[in-house]
């Protein structure tokens, strides 16, 4: 099965009007069947970009509205071409005063079995990432589970994927920000042992619209 991540609100002018036929039309291009999107910005817009992004993969969403405001809500959406065996659960990750933070975890009934799928967006202090990781763990399951988002985790000490290692320690490696000149693996696909994670690249192309690149991964299961 195909999967894919992707931060998708371009800044430092890349993409200020959220261009979402862009962005729809580099997810389509890979044909995924599960993706995680962060940072869907509807502040400001007349149109409605988690409604739209809805069905760019299949029929079945579900979004986690992290900023609510009477301009428009701020979170992240998972796409699944499969149906959810129930209704997905949000779960509040935020930390202290800082960001509000959220976590999507989906029970899947894809054409190889049922899955789990957790996707995120951690947030950017060291201690603040390290609680979130270990609140990610009481969400896995040791098999057949997949983690993916922005982890913003660029830094050795407390790092999420020190903590997530112990139970999903199958990850992608790719250089995914700043987009034009990649340095930072902050964005990532985990899987638990029991999976193989194939192939996985990036897309250069998704630059113009976004100042991280997605991370796609063909993960495989054994049995």
């Amino acid at each position: 099965m195909r999967i894919m991540t992707w931060n998708v609100h371009g800044i430092f002018h890349l993409n200020p009007g959220f261009d979402l036929d862009g962005v729809c039309s580099v997810i389509r291009h890979w044909s995924p069947d599960v993706v995680a999107l962060q940072e869907v910005d509807s502040r400001g817009r007349t149109d409605d970009p988690f409604a739209l992004l809805a069905k760019a993969v299949g029929d079945h969403s579900v979004d986690a509205r992290s900023i609510v405001t009477q301009d428009g809500d701020y979170g992240q959406v998972l796409l699944s071409r499969w149906p959810f065996a129930e209704p997905p659960t949000i779960s509040d990750v935020s930390y202290q005063e800082r960001e509000p933070r959220r976590a999507i975890a989906a029970r899947i009934l894809s054409d190889f079995g049922e899955m789990k799928v957790i996707a995120t967006h951690l947030g950017l202090s060291i201690h603040e990432r390290h609680a979130q990781a270990h609140a990610l763990i009481d969400l896995v399951q040791p098999t057949r589970t997949i983690v993916l988002g922005d982890f913003n985790d660029w830094f050795w000490v407390k790092s999420v994927r020190g903590v997530l290692a112990r139970i999903c320690p199958v990850r992608t490696r790719l250089r995914t920000f700043p987009a034009r000149l990649p340095m930072m693996r902050l964005d990532r696909i985990y899987a638990s042992r029991d999976l193989i994670i194939r192939s996985a690249w990036t897309d250069r192309k998704a630059r113009a619209y976004s100042d991280h690149l997605p991370v796609i991964a063909d993960v495989v299961f054994p049995d």
